[in-house]
C-alpha cells in the first residue's frame, strides 16, 4: 500500500489544516495510507523519503537548507511531490531548491478572487480524461513555471484586472519528471469550499495517484 505525507501550515487564509484531511480523504479513496501532520520538523526527519508521496500544503514559511537539499535529492530518487493552489507555488518562497524541485512560483492574482475559464488541452491524459472545458471561481494563478512540465490545462487572461496580462494563457494544471519522481501541480483550490467543484477535487485526487512513486 502507497504511503502519503500530507503536511499543513503556513497562511490560515488558505485554509490549510482543513484542505489537508480533505486531501487526506481523496487519497484513503485510491488506497492510500496517510499521515496528516501540521509539524513542519517532518522535512528533517528520514520518514519523508520513506514516503511515496508528499504533499504540502503551505503558504510561506522557512525550509532549512539542509532539509530543502534533502527533500530535492529523494524527489530525485522517487518521491512523488503533488500539490494544489498555494501548495508548491507558494511553499517555501525563499528556498531556491524547493523552488527548482517544485517547477512552479505564485507571482500575482489579478483581480482576486473572480471567474475565469479553464481550457483543458489535454484530454488524452489519464488525470484530464472525460473532463471538459469548466468555469470557475477563484483566484486566477499568474505564475512564474519550469520549462519541462507538461501542461494539461489552461487558463486565459483577459487583461480586465490588469492589461499587462492581457491575453496571457497560463497553466492551471501540469506534471513533470525530476530524475525518478514525479510532480503534479494544479492552481484551482485557494479554500475548502472550492473541493465542492464536480473538477477541482476529481484532478487533484487523479494527479496525487499519478505522482506517487511508482
Amino acid at each position: 500500500m502507497r504511503k502519503a505525507l500530507v503536511v499543513w501550515g503556513g497562511w490560515q487564509g488558505h485554509e490549510p489544516e482543513q484542505c489537508a484531511h480533505i486531501v487526506a480523504d481523496l487519497l484513503r479513496e485510491d488506497d492510500f495510507t496517510v499521515e496528516v501532520t501540521g509539524d513542519l520538523g517532518i522535512f528533517g526527519s528520514p520518514t519523508l523519503a520513506q514516503a511515496d508521496l508528499l504533499v504540502p500544503i503551505i503558504t510561506g514559511e522557512t525550509l532549512e537548507k539542509p532539509h530543502a537539499a534533502a527533500l530535492v535529492e529523494a524527489v530525485r530518487g522517487g518521491l512523488g511531490l503533488a500539490g494544489h493552489h498555494g501548495a508548491l507555488a507558494t511553499s517555501f518562497k525563499e528556498s531556491a531548491p524547493f523552488r527548482y524541485v517544485s517547477g512552479v512560483t505564485w507571482v500575482a492574482h489579478p483581480g482576486n478572487i473572480i471567474d475565469f475559464r479553464v481550457a483543458v488541452t489535454r484530454q488524452d491524459d489519464p488525470v484530464m480524461e472525460g473532463i471538459p472545458d469548466f468555469d470557475y471561481r477563484s483566484e486566477q494563478y499568474y505564475l512564474h513555471y519550469d520549462p519541462t512540465v507538461e501542461i494539461l490545462a489552461t487558463t486565459t487572461f483577459t487583461g480586465a484586472y490588469d492589461p499587462a496580462a492581457r491575453n496571457v494563457v497560463m497553466p492551471v494544471v501540469f506534471k513533470r519528471h525530476f530524475g525518478a519522481g514525479r510532480i503534479f501541480y494544479s492552481a484551482l483550490g485557494h479554500i475548502a469550499a472550492e473541493f465542492d467543484h464536480p473538477y477541482m477535487p476529481l484532478i487533484l485526487r487523479r494527479g496525487l495517484s499519478w505522482a506517487a512513486r511508482q
